[in-house]
């Protein structure tokens, strides 16, 4: 079966989505993988290794769309792509199919399976695959280091001759992959944490990392199957809004990390409550991309206001980019492997499976996800 890793070309990208040693894995399965030049020059890895791996370096981008049978990538593919993919191709890629409705469009139209790794179901099955959680993970710690980094005190306490330093104060909103990593990577640097997340459930990962759960009671609150928190009643979000504004008064970094799947981020911190806050605080966006937790947070900027930072920066996942390649290539490579014959050397799309039910978006010149096609009508 012809593979055909492309590189990125976004000029924000410093990610590779496949590193040589799982190339290397895709080429003992019985793959004939085809690689674009240039797709680990972002974290300094050249042709050389990939050929080494087994693969063919393409310096044709067309051709070897044209010809390939299955395309790995990380990002949404453009329309220029999707015109040279033949019928019956598989497109892997982190496809945002909410937001890009014209690309789902255009994979059914030309009738390529197209598979959403964003989509993947977190079960421990699929577990192994889920790039959501391994990105998030790292912006997570990124968001922390940032924070460090801007602030204008150290987080731990320090006893000195010249007298005690207080530890920081950090407060992560969204206990999921990337807040319970912000909450563990503050703590090893050793903050103060409170953290908070509707899920009653996640109280107990809270007090695990050492942090402290904020508490606020909302009434009934539930999650969707991809683990996220449901959006909540305007009556729930204004208790929640209530209860944090002293705890947001009393921090000096706050992190924030909720999102709803496959819809606006919730309005956490309004204007009013960053306006509590003490001069020199640090707020840092995780939801910026669908929309932002806080009021204030404009995407891709860092802004200032009455004092407090507000850093609303996309991707910071991108900022580690080696370990966020690694993570990401091994994602990808055990989505592959899961579902490859080793007899026939093939990819198989069990359209029967529960993970492939979830993640595929188009095939067979339709939108046969259900969800997705809903949402873009």
């Amino acid at each position: 079966m012809r593979l055909f890793v492309e590189r990125e070309t976004d000029p924000q990208e410093t990610r590779a989505p496949m590193l040589p040693a799982d190339v290397r894995g895709l080429v003992e399965l019985g793959a004939q993988v085809e690689v674009e030049t240039g797709i680990g020059q972002s974290i300094n890895i050249p042709d050389m290794e990939y050929e080494k791996a087994g693969a063919q370096v393409s310096r044709d981008r067309r051709a070897s769309l044209s010809n390939a049978e299955m395309v790995l990538r990380m990002s949404v593919p453009s329309s220029e792509e999707i015109q040279c993919l033949s019928q019956g191709c598989i497109h892997i890629s982190c496809m945002a199919p909410f937001n890009n409705a014209k690309v789902v469009r255009e994979l059914a139209a030309g009738k390529v399976s197209g598979i959403s790794l964003e989509m993947v179901p977190r079960t421990t099955i699929a577990q192994k695959m889920d790039v959501l959680s391994s990105q998030a993970n790292l912006a997570g710690y990124v968001a922390v280091i940032l924070a460090a980094e801007r602030q204008g005190i150290i987080f731990p306490m320090m006893m000195t001759p010249a007298g005690t330093i207080q530890p920081a104060r950090v407060f992560v909103i969204g206990a999921g992959v990337a807040g319970l990593q912000a909450i563990a990577t503050a703590k090893r640097l050793g903050a103060r944490v409170d953290a908070f997340d509707v899920r009653p459930e996640a109280r107990d990962q809270i007090l695990s990392l050492g942090a402290k759960p904020l508490k606020v009671d909302l009434g009934e609150t539930d999650r969707t199957k991809h683990g996220y928190a449901k959006k909540l009643t305007d009556e729930q979000l204004q208790k929640q809004r209530q209860a944090m504004a002293k705890q947001c008064a009393q921090s000096d970094v706050l992190i924030t990390t909720a999102k709803v799947f496959g819809r606006k981020a919730p309005q956490i911190v309004t204007n009013e409550m960053l306006d509590g806050m003490k001069p020199g605080s640090v707020v840092v966006d995780l939801a910026i991309e669908t929309g932002g937790n806080v009021e204030a947070s404009e995407l891709g900027k860092e802004i200032e206001r009455e004092g407090v930072t507000i850093i609303g920066l996309p991707q910071l996942q991108r900022r580690v980019p080696l370990a966020a390649s690694r993570m990401f290539s091994s994602n990808l490579f055990n989505f592959v492997s899961h579902f490859w014959d080793k007899e026939t050397r093939r990819f198989v799309l069990k359209t029967d499976d529960q993970i492939i039910q979830d993640c595929l978006i188009t095939h067979e010149g339709r939108i046969v996800n259900t969800v997705v096609k809903a949402a873009i009508k």
